[in-house]
């Protein structure tokens, strides 16, 4: 193997690691920090973090952690999550709709026609 097929060998080695790196540290990655557009924290105590979450029309985040949840819409809307494997699924609510998720990482995105609001309550323990 010559010198420069040796030497792109190994950069694309290195840029593989490196990316896969920056993924698990994306996929883990707290959304507030990641993308305080659509999050922002409205209390957080010792028990619990409770996140205000807004998306217009067809925005998105981008792929970040929430551990073990409730989720509460505030208003009608869709949203898509696409998880870590990169299978999506659709997420309808209408307001007033409660729902409970496992913790995990997933990116969401609005594909509804409207601004989607939604409450999310992080439990801490």
């Amino acid at each position: 193997m010559s010198k420069l097929a040796y030497s792109l060998t190994l950069a694309l080695a290195a840029a593989g690691v490196y990316g896969l790196i920056a993924y698990a540290q994306t996929a883990k990655a707290d959304p507030v920090k990641v993308d305080p557009k659509h999050y922002k924290v409205e209390l957080e105590n010792d028990n619990v973090r409770v996140l205000r979450v807004h998306y217009e029309p067809g925005e998105k985040s981008v792929m970040h952690y929430h551990p073990r949840s409730v989720a509460v819409f505030l208003t009608d809307g869709n949203a898509r999550m696409t998880l870590p494997d990169g299978k999506s699924l659709d997420n309808p609510g209408k307001a007033g709709a409660v729902s409970w998720a496992d913790a995990g990482s997933h990116l969401p995105q609005n594909v509804g026609s409207k601004a989607l609001d939604v409450i999310v309550v992080e439990l801490k323990k």
